[in-house]
């Protein structure tokens, strides 16, 4: 088996996206969530028919909206959610699914015209090697999206300590089997999750700024995608987390450049193959 991969997490992964298969998942949701991380990717730069990929594909979300775009779109995934993937995406002819992650990505190095990577990379042991691999398939001067899991170095200490706490009840939950780490995580997303956020939301429509308010980034979120948040954030194992300045130094390590930030998902990036 691969080194750069914990097997208990892909099965944990699995074990998610066989429950949340985001065949819920409201159209214009999808379509809002999908525009904030691909809003900052350059596809008037992709030459016709380009041939990309999309590593740690889950239930293809993302795929879905990216393979009408692209000539060809492999879908990369060493977790049962690629059977998932495979169902939702069968009606797109221009999809190719192989079981992988990221040190056996089945795709020749400088072959590819993009790439990205959403919430994935920092759920593997050594994320800057996970991205170097990534990278490598690309070919010069195509573009790659990722997001990584930010460390909170934008919000204040009091921000940075409801986490730690948090983290805590993480560490805990995400230890116990899959059927208790369901239920525990459906308890957070209805007593936690739901109230934060249609909280904020209240506020908000008063004039209040709630940029600052955990879960506040959920106001616009249906109940469902809350629920499949809450499993991914409490039932995982293994979770990293990066400042932006790290990201940006792991990308120009990993041979990318001309490197742009999101602002509006923390820390989604877009960087070109030099």
């Amino acid at each position: 088996m691969s080194s750069n991969i914990d097997s208990q997490v892909v099965s944990g992964f699995g074990d998610e996206w066989s429950r949340f298969d985001q065949s819920s998942l409201d159209e214009n949701e999808l379509n809002s969530m999908f525009e904030n991380y691909f809003h900052i990717f350059p596809w008037g730069s992709l030459p016709k028919d380009a041939v990309g990929f999309d590593l740690g594909c889950g239930s293809g979300r993302w795929a879905r909206l990216v393979a009408p775009k692209v000539g060809e779109l492999h879908l990369i995934d060493p977790s049962v959610a690629l059977e998932v993937a495979r169902k939702n995406l069968s009606e797109l002819k221009n999809c190719r699914f192989h079981t992988g992650g990221v040190d056996d990505i089945p795709l020749e190095d400088s072959s590819c015209d993009f790439g990205y990577s959403l919430g994935v990379l920092h759920h593997v042991p050594d994320t800057r090697d996970g991205m170097r691999k990534c990278v490598a398939k690309l070919k010069p001067g195509a573009p790659f999206l990722v997001y990584l899991y930010y460390r909170f170095d934008n919000r204040p200490a009091w921000f940075r300590l409801v986490w730690k706490l948090s983290d805590i009840v993480r560490r805990f939950v995400s230890r116990s089997p899959h059927g208790v780490r369901y239920l525990v995580s459906q308890c957070l997303a209805a007593t936690v999750y739901f109230p934060l956020a249609r909280g904020s939301k209240v506020l908000e429509k008063l004039g209040m700024n709630v940029e600052k308010i955990p879960l506040s980034q959920y106001r616009n979120n249906s109940f469902y995608t809350m629920r499949t948040d809450a499993l991914d954030r409490f039932g995982t194992r293994l979770e990293q987390r990066f400042t932006k300045s790290e990201i940006e130094q792991m990308m120009t390590d990993c041979g990318l450049k001309d490197i742009v930030f999101s602002d509006r998902s923390f820390w989604t990036a877009v960087g070109f193959k030099e």
